[in-house]
C-alpha cells in the first residue's frame, strides 16, 4: 500500500460495479482465483473479492500493476480514468474510509475539530461551514450524511475498540454557536458511556505535548495489519509502513499518559456543561 495525495472525487457505484466486472473476467481469463491474485499483490482475497463486486474502489497504482500482470492492455487504468465522478469524497480518503468501517480498534489525537466518529448532525455541518473556500449547500448536506453515517460502526453488535484523545481547545472551542456547542458536548458524555469506547482529554495545563506535529488516526484491520491516517491542508496520507506506524502509536501511547482519565474527562465535561 502506498501513501496518496492524489486530489479527485469517489466514483460512481454503478460503474465501480463495471469495473469490477472487468477485474473478475480478466482474473478469469488469466487463470487466476480471488486468493492467488490477492496473494500476488499482498491485498488479500476479501479486497479483491469487494473490488470486483463494486464494494471497494479499484486503486489507480494497484489497476495499472493489474494491468501489467493480466496483460490487459491498460484496460483497467483507462476505464478507472474515465469513470464517471458523482462523490465529494477524495480518493487519497477512500481507502481509510474503508478500512475504518471493518476496523476492530480505532485510536483518535484531534487537537482542531472534533473525531468525526463523535460529532453532532449540527457540529460536523459547523465544521463543513467553516471551509475555505465555502462548499455549497448540496455539498455541505451531502458531507454531513456521510460523516454521520460512518457513526453506525460505534453501535454495532461488535463495536471496535475505540479511543479517543482530544485536546482542550478543541473541546472549548464553541464551532456552531453556543447551543450547538452544549449540544455536541452532552453526545460527547453519551458517547463516553458506549462499551469500548475511551474518551479522554489533554488538558491545557500540560508542560509536555507529545501531539505537537498535528491530529492523526490509527486503525487496526481484521488481519491485525496497523495503519495510520493523517490530514493536512493540501492532502492525505494512509500509512501501511511498520516504521511510521510504530512511530505514531508510541506517540499515541505517550498522550493517552499525558491525558485525563476517561473518568476526569467525563468530569470536565460535566463542568463545561455546567458552565452554559
Amino acid at each position: 500500500m502506498s501513501t496518496r495525495t492524489r486530489s479527485t472525487t469517489r466514483k460512481n457505484a454503478s460503474a465501480m460495479r463495471m469495473v469490477g466486472a472487468l477485474l473478475a473476467l480478466y482474473r478469469q481469463a488469466a487463470g487466476y482465483t480471488q486468493k492467488s491474485l490477492g496473494d500476488r499483490f499482498v491485498v488479500g482475497e476479501q479486497q479483491i473479492a469487494s473490488i470486483e463486486q463494486g464494494r471497494r474502489p479499484l486503486k489507480p497504482d494497484l489497476a495499472e500493476q493489474l494491468d501489467q500482470l493480466l496483460d490487459t492492455k491498460g484496460a483497467l487504468a483507462a476505464a478507472l480514468e474515465y469513470m464517471p465522478e458523482v462523490d465529494l469524497v477524495p480518493l487519497w480518503a477512500e481507502e481509510f474510509l474503508d478500512r475504518e468501517r471493518e476496523a476492530i480498534a480505532i485510536s483518535s489525537y484531534q487537537n482542531q475539530v472534533l473525531p468525526g466518529l463523535l460529532q453532532t448532525d449540527a457540529y460536523a455541518e459547523a465544521v463543513f461551514r467553516s471551509r475555505v473556500p465555502v462548499y455549497d449547500e448540496d455539498a455541505i448536506a451531502q458531507l454531513v450524511a456521510k460523516r454521520i453515517e460512518r457513526q453506525a460502526i460505534l453501535h454495532r453488535k461488535e463495536p471496535p475498540i475505540t479511543s479517543f484523545v482530544i485536546w482542550e481547545p478543541a473541546l472549548r472551542a464553541p464551532l456552531g454557536g453556543r447551543e450547538v456547542w452544549a449540544e455536541q458536548l452532552r453526545h460527547l458524555r453519551a458517547c463516553s458511556e458506549l462499551p469500548g469506547l475511551m474518551l479522554q482529554a489533554l488538558p491545557l495545563d500540560r508542560t509536555t505535548h507529545a501531539g505537537l506535529a498535528g491530529p492523526f488516526v490509527l486503525l487496526e484491520t481484521p488481519e491485525h495489519q496497523r495503519l495510520a491516517y493523517t490530514e493536512g491542508h493540501r492532502g492525505s496520507h494512509l500509512i501501511a509502513d511498520p516504521n511510521e506506524v510504530a512511530t505514531l502509536n508510541q506517540k499515541y501511547a505517550m498522550l493517552r499518559s499525558q491525558a485525563l482519565t476517561p473518568e476526569d474527562t467525563s468530569d470536565l465535561l460535566d463542568r463545561l456543561l455546567g458552565e452554559q
